[in-house]
């Protein structure tokens, strides 16, 4: 497993970029990265005390500029006011990072109308409110940038048991590759990331609560036997708002170790056959066809 940083040192100097859920988990990882490539930083999410624990834990391992504003991402005004404060403190915004997620293991009947709702308001109204407002203001300002926007494999395969979940991803695919060529002419480049099994200790503990993450091994499922290392994803993400990438538009790149691809073919399970079995098999189709 190759975990190293990817890029050069100064691959994002002089970058404002904005992450929402940036305080904990692979919103975290990625954010660090981000401005140890010399990128100012501002991380959002609903939980202040979070977000100013984070932003000094950052500042110090790497010395960079980070601003944490708290933002309730399904309320557009609150995402008005954080463009602004980055607005404020940088005097521009060059990316935008849509992370912030919410999810539900459960089967479907059992969820209230509610439940489905709060995941569908948080993923996508609240990845629409943030590229909504930060893209008036680009082509207002005649301003090239670009968004990212994390979503899952399950977004264009779905999921049983986290439907609310594929909704809401699937729809923010769609955002991601309609406004790759709606925005084009504006020099806003919009493309996605679908990660595979990127264990975070919060988002784990709560979806897979007790020994369900043990028994639920996601290990199994992918094709090289492991789980992503946060910085596989922070390297990619990097370099897709770097100008590196400055002609992919409209992509979703897939870092998975090929789980999804797994759980596609019909015949993929047949993995667990023991090399005994298989050489029986062989023995029987030999004997079928001199028969």
């Amino acid at each position: 497993m190759f975990n190293q940083p990817m890029l050069r040192d100064d691959a994002l100097k002089g970058k404002t970029i904005v992450i929402t859920g940036g305080g904990t988990g692979l919103g975290k990882a990625m954010g660090t990265y981000f401005l140890k490539l010399g990128a100012n930083l501002v991380i959002t999410s609903r939980k202040a005390e979070v977000l100013k624990k984070t932003a000094s834990e950052m500042e110090k391992e790497t010395g960079g500029k980070v601003l944490a504003v708290s933002c309730d991402v399904r309320e557009y005004e609150q995402v008005e006011h954080v463009l602004a404060e980055a607005i404020k403190a940088f005097g521009r915004v060059d990316s935008l990072l849509n992370n912030a997620a919410g999810n539900f293991i459960s089967p479907t009947e059992r969820l209230s109308a509610n439940a489905f709702s709060t995941i569908i308001d948080i993923v996508l109204k609240g990845s629409v409110n943030c590229t909504l407002a930060f893209g008036k203001h680009w082509i207002k300002e005649k301003q090239s940038a670009s968004v990212l926007n994390i979503v899952t494999t399950y977004a264009f395969t779905g999921s049983a048991y986290v439907v609310p979940s594929a909704c809401a991803k699937g729809g923010v695919l769609a955002m991601t590759r309609s406004l790759a060529v709606e925005w084009g002419r504006y020099g806003i480049r919009t493309n996605a990331i679908a990660p595979g099994p990127f264990p975070t200790k919060g988002a784990w503990e709560r979806l897979l609560p007790g020994d369900l993450a043990e028994k639920f091994d996601f290990k199994n499922r992918v094709p090289l036997k492991r789980v992503g290392d946060h910085q596989e994803l922070a390297n990619l993400a990097a370099f897709l708002i770097s100008d590196f990438a400055g002609y992919i538009n409209g992509e979703v790149i897939t870092i998975d170790g090929g789980e999804w691809l797994q759980g596609a073919g019909q015949f993929n399970g047949l993995e667990a056959v023991p090399d005994e079995m298989w050489d029986a098999f062989e023995q029987m189709t030999r004997s079928a066809k001199g028969s």
